[in-house]
């Protein structure tokens, strides 16, 4: 499976950018490498679920990677683009989802190791990628990631990405925040991009 960027140290979120840990900011000149997604579906969709305490998530792969996580309360398409519903232990990769969400959301957890699939445009691709490089426990505001995909002018367009990121929790879009510390739109809530953001802290932890 691909190995997604390490994660370091938490960090306080009162200290977002330590002075050995401030994020590089590209030029627009000077462009991200390639997100390191899988580029091409493979096989079928299927889904599962994962329960955890903040409800019954949905989690979606083909045979080559994870393409999505859906909040609790979102309903299947009638398209039936989720493909058929299976049982963790039928999908090596939906079996590893489901168990590395779950690790996560209890606090036991801190990366995700984990093929990824999101679909989206070129820009979005690269925005989701910036999300992957800030640590567990870290923040950076919507200027900070324009600026690390190499355009600083782009921010309002970051977060429309961010509201489209298919793979939430994992790439992990909870991490943006207002640049006043605000916490902006977030699409499974601002309750939950609260919490996930303090169990990351070390300021709580979910309940089991």
């Amino acid at each position: 499976m691909a190995t997604l960027a390490r994660l370091r140290r938490p960090v306080p979120l009162g200290h977002r950018n330590p002075p050995d840990q401030r994020p590089a900011h590209r030029s627009a000149r000077n462009p991200p490498v390639n997100p390191p997604f899988v580029s091409a579906p493979a096989g079928s969709p299927r889904h599962t679920i994962v329960r955890t305490a903040l409800g019954d998530f949905t989690v979606v792969a083909d045979d080559a990677a994870l393409t999505a996580v859906h909040f609790p309360g979102v309903e299947p398409p009638a398209d039936g683009s989720w493909g058929e519903r299976v049982e963790p232990a039928a999908h090596p990769i939906l079996a590893a989802a489901a168990t590395q969400l779950t690790e996560f959301l209890a606090g036991t957890r801190r990366e995700f190791d984990l093929p990824l699939r999101p679909a989206g445009t070129e820009f979005q691709r690269h925005a989701w990628a910036a999300l992957l490089q800030i640590p567990y426990g870290q923040t950076r505001t919507y200027r900070e990631q324009a600026e690390a995909i190499g355009r600083p002018s782009a921010v309002r367009a970051v977060g429309a990405a961010n509201g489209r990121n298919p793979i939430p929790v994992v790439i992990p879009c909870h991490r943006v925040i207002g640049s006043g510390g605000a916490l902006t739109g977030y699409a499974g809530g601002t309750d939950l991009k609260s919490r996930l953001l303090d169990l990351e802290s070390g300021r709580a932890t979910l309940p089991a």
